[in-house]
């Protein structure tokens, strides 16, 4: 970074500091929750208003706090910064350590001081590159830990098809053969189907395959808020890829859905569900997290406009043609909760207020006044869509004066008992959530 950014960029951290006593959230993230969220009139900053707790991580015998009836226990510590779990047919439990890759060039003022408010969380810690995989000893109930597979390449999505487990890295889809009951593989990643590259915005590419292991489904973000890094750079990005896999050949499922982070398929209806973190910049407010069932072919607003057909003057140059075609997700979860998991489920070992519906992991704000998100909702289902307040379920990621952050949930799965399984980035743990 030249001296004039860095100069520009220290002006900017004093902007920021000073912003976080004003632009305040006048909703609670409950508040907007539901099918019609209230929308606020956009600002404009030339920074946003920033908040984090700073790391502090979790104490020995400290945990995070579960809804009634629940009880809840660590099942592995220490690792290296956990954000995804996969759970395998014979019920072992893959654990994605990762994080970006580190290299992205910092274009703007704003993004070096964004990446160093964010970074006092925790949640810039080095991953692993790694698969952790964890077996639970039938006699003694304890957790064994293999080092699984190694050499990873920012790995996000895992799925399991037939013989063969495909892991979504940064920049790319990889499979490995696989046989039940290894604990280790140590044969090379063969490369299976290009993803769009990593270059400075969201670098995770959540994966799921269909019922039938036909089809893989990729969540690829943006490269930028709103296309500030300009729009050649946002080819086959801020869309769900939809890949064959007999050959390898993808296609955009859906598009304009900025970065859809979680991908699960309801059980019931079969219908594909993405969780989507939204543009910030224009309120501590807006625009809303969703998330929504996924329609083939559908266009979903980003850059042009949000929420539906909300233009945002930002993107240019503006495209009214395709605002008119963009579809209202079916459900907002709050402003700036940044929803990194979603479980859609059908039955799981829970009570039964926990039964049909979907399990969300919010990874929590860095824009936003007082602190949104940290914690794990269930939304319940009526006829197949999400419908009613989101409950929590998994809570206490962080400090009542809201100054220590001791973890962050992201991935979410459950085990062949129903238990819910999450990864906790910053907290290095995966916690196992199962009736009291």
């Amino acid at each position: 970074m030249n001296k004039v950014l860095l100069s520009s960029a220290l002006a900017l951290a004093c902007a920021a500091v000073l912003g976080g006593c004003s632009g305040k959230a006048k909703f609670e993230p409950s508040q907007q929750a539901g099918n019609d969220p209230t929308l606020p009139k956009l600002e404009n900053y030339l920074i946003p208003p920033m908040q984090v707790p700073h790391y502090a991580g979790w104490k020995d015998d400290q945990t995070p706090q579960v809804a009634q009836g629940l009880k809840i226990e660590k099942i592995a510590g220490d690792l290296m910064h956990p954000r995804n779990v996969y759970v395998l047919p014979n019920d072992d439990v893959l654990v994605v350590e990762s994080n970006g890759p580190g290299a992205e060039p910092i274009t703007t003022p704003k993004q070096l001081i964004a990446n160093k408010v964010k970074d006092l969380s925790g949640k810039g810690a080095k991953g692993g590159n790694r698969i952790t995989l964890l077996r639970r000893d039938p006699t003694t109930g304890k957790w064994e830990r293999h080092i699984f597979i190694e050499h990873l390449h920012s790995p996000f999505g895992v799925a399991l098809v037939g013989n063969w487990l495909y892991v979504a890295n940064t920049d790319g889809v990889v499979k490995f053969p696989y046989v039940t009951g290894e604990t280790q593989i140590t044969a090379p990643a063969i490369p299976f189907a290009d993803l769009p590259p990593y270059l400075n915005h969201h670098w995770t590419k959540d994966m799921v395959a269909s019922a039938d292991g036909s089809k893989l489904y990729v969540g690829v973000g943006s490269n930028s808020n709103i296309t500030e890094n300009g729009l050649p750079v946002e080819y086959r990005r801020a869309n769900i890829l939809e890949i064959e896999v007999a050959t390898g050949a993808s296609r955009i499922y859906a598009s304009g859905i900025r970065n859809p982070t979680g991908l699960s398929f309801d059980p019931q209806t079969g219908k594909l569900f993405a969780v989507a973190n939204e543009r910030d910049e224009i309120g501590a407010d807006l625009v809303p997290d969703y998330l929504t069932s996924v329609k083939e072919g559908a266009f979903y607003g980003w850059p042009f406009s949000y929420y539906g057909q909300h233009v945002d003057p930002r993107a240019q140059p503006q495209r009214p043609d395709l605002v008119a075609t963009a579809i209202k997700p079916d459900y907002s979860i709050g402003s700036h909760v940044a929803p990194l998991g979603v479980l859609v489920t059908d039955s799981n070992g829970l009570p039964a207020q926990y039964q049909n519906g979907a399990f969300i992991s919010e990874h929590g704000s860095w824009d936003r006044s007082p602190l949104s998100g940290y914690q794990v909702v269930f939304v319940p289902f009526k006829d197949g869509m999400p419908s009613g307040k989101p409950e929590p379920v998994v809570t206490g990621f962080y400090s009542k004066d809201e100054s220590k952050l001791y973890g962050a949930p992201v991935g979410l799965i459950a085990d062949k008992e129903g238990a819910l399984l999450i990864a906790d980035d910053v907290g290095n743990s995966v916690w196992r959530v199962t009736k009291q």
